[in-house]
């Protein structure tokens, strides 16, 4: 036996050997092993008997050495380290204190029965208020509150937008008559001079309203919660319940003469929408729910400030499903880059700072969480040498900027200041999605199914999918492009909803199909009669225009 030197627990070298008959010669194994044994028993006695050719009439025998060898020797060189241990303790050369808190520490980690009790968390109590207040007569008083929030939120961003607006008007007047008087008194330096202390002044107010939002978004939430545990508690106390249910029932004849006067000021575009029911499952049929629907994207995310009947349903419906299991969720294509600067990442950012999150951290605060993922992701990925899916190119782009994303990669961020939703799904595409030649196994596609087994795995039962892979319509998408996208959506997601009975054993769900606004209304009913056609649809509810 070879023992490498040093503290007890290093790896030590041990031979086992085997003496069997063959026939008519008698045969030796020896075979080095390291100790402690880390691989598999069964996996080391197939290899011996493979590599060796050993005959088949002594496999059970070596099995049954090995093993008694192996765990003979483990025994021994426990009983070794142990002796050592007690005789470092006899000779003082371990601090008995150390090793106590040791063994203490070791035990309320491990052990239930000795371990300390969980401390609350604020935001788990929050939510059970929350959940059990939204389910009370309390719910209007609840959104109510929540919508004056909501309007105190966006009378600041109006005044906001006023006084940039008035900067750059003042701005462009100021540059016009820099450019008059170019060539004459001012030089190219002036004109750049004076377009950078432009610059520099929208900054500032820019910065200077940020700040001013997050402060008043911050001073909310925390009223807010604190109002919603003072109600919970107020609540409890029977002596109580019949003056705070008079409140609950005031407040909101106080909001209505608001809501009509609002609702004269805005007019909601109509919306067409068709729903299926369909039965998916080779033995065990699944009941799902199918809409296609013809939207912005955003709209599903936006609030009506006139605080409408529709609207206050669809609010209270929710509140209600904020901790269930019953969750909605929304697919948003975005570029590789995880931040809110461009294009319709921008814009849904500025539905989100709307209205006050009282539940979630700020979008700008999930967003930095996710780099520092997708970073960790990446460190993780190259230390272990794994390769990035894609094409050189985009290998390439990750090596650039580890930050982004590929395509068919998404973050999730949650919400409960959103109109319908409560997760939104940031799946990342590129420009290969406006061309026509995709296929089933573009990542786009392949994205839509990790997507849904999320939704599987995390309650959620409703989730909306862009059809055709885009949220704005081009020139080059065509009918034929389109009812060809269409066709390979529907097949797909089809297929994937197969697969759902294995991921969760079968619960039904609703997929909305979500085509842009500037769809035509021909196009929609050539794609209405596609879907039955390729889910073979068991019931049908007519074309509706929801206003």
């Amino acid at each position: 036996m070879k023992k490498n030197k040093g503290k007890p627990g290093s790896t030590a070298e041990k031979e086992f050997v085997f003496e069997f008959r063959a026939g008519k010669h008698n045969c030796v194994l020896k075979v080095p092993l390291k100790f402690p044994v880390q691989e598999n028993i069964s996996d080391l006695h197939g290899r011996l008997m493979l590599l060796h050719k050993i005959p088949c009439y002594i496999e059970n025998e070596l099995k049954t050495s090995l093993s008694n060898f192996i765990e003979n020797e483990t025994i021994l060189d426990f009983d070794r380290e142990a002796e050592l241990a007690l005789q470092r303790l006899t000779t003082g050369d371990v601090d008995v204190n150390q090793l106590t808190n040791a063994w203490t520490r070791s035990y309320v980690e491990t052990t239930l029965e000795h371990a300390r009790p969980e401390e609350p968390s604020w935001d788990e109590d929050f939510a059970d208020v929350y959940h059990e207040l939204i389910h009370s007569p309390a719910s209007d008083t609840l959104l109510n509150l929540e919508h004056n929030y909501f309007v105190s939120i966006s009378e600041l961003i109006s005044e906001r937008d006023m006084e940039i607006k008035k900067l750059q008007e003042r701005q462009a007047a100021e540059m016009d008559k820099v450019m008059h008087e170019l060539g004459n008194t001012l030089s190219d330096q002036d004109v750049n001079t004076v377009a950078s202390q432009h610059f520099d002044a929208q900054q500032v107010l820019e910065n200077k309203w940020a700040s001013e939002l997050k402060q008043v978004t911050g001073i909310q939430k925390q009223e807010y919660q604190e109002w919603v545990i003072k109600l919970h508690q107020d609540l409890q106390k029977s002596n109580n319940s019949s003056k705070i249910n008079e409140e609950i029932k005031v407040q909101p004849n106080q909001l209505s003469e608001l809501a009509d006067s609002g609702a004269r000021m805005f007019e909601e575009q109509p919306q067409l929408e068709e729903s299926f029911t369909i039965h998916l499952g080779a033995q065990l049929k699944t009941m799902h729910n199918l809409r296609l629907v013809r939207a912005d994207v955003l709209d599903f995310c936006k609030h009506r400030r006139h605080g409408s009947s529709g609207a206050k349903l669809r609010r209270l419906q929710t509140a209600l499903s904020l901790y269930s299991s019953s969750l909605c969720g929304l697919v948003l294509l975005v570029d590789n880059r995880v931040n809110s600067y461009s294009g319709i990442k921008r814009d849904f950012a500025t539905v989100a700072k709307e209205c006050t999150d009282f539940h979630f951290p700020c979008l700008e605060e999930q967003l930095e969480e996710v780099q520092q993922v997708v970073l960790y992701a990446r460190a993780q990925r190259s230390s272990k040498g794994i390769k990035e899916n894609g094409g050189d190119d985009k290998s390439k782009n990750v090596e650039r900027n580890p930050s982004n994303i590929l395509p068919g990669e998404f973050y999730i961020s949650r919400h409960s200041n959103l109109s319908e939703v409560h997760v939104v799904f940031h799946l990342c595409v590129d420009d290969n999605v406006r061309s026509g030649n995709i296929t089933a196994r573009d990542p786009a596609i392949m994205g839509l199914r990790n997507i849904l087994k999320v939704c599987c795995t995390h309650d959620i039962t409703t989730v909306t999918v862009p059809l055709l892979l885009v949220h704005d319509m081009s020139e080059e998408m065509t009918i034929p492009w389109c009812l060809k996208r269409a066709e390979l959506v529907f097949k797909c997601v089809k297929g994937f909803m197969m697969e759902m009975a294995s991921w969760d054993g079968g619960i039904s769900r609703t997929v909305q199909f979500l085509v842009p606004k500037s769809i035509s209304e021909e196009m929609f009913y050539q794609l209405s009669n596609m879907l039955p056609q390729i889910f073979r649809v068991s019931s049908t509810l007519t074309l509706t225009s929801k206003h």
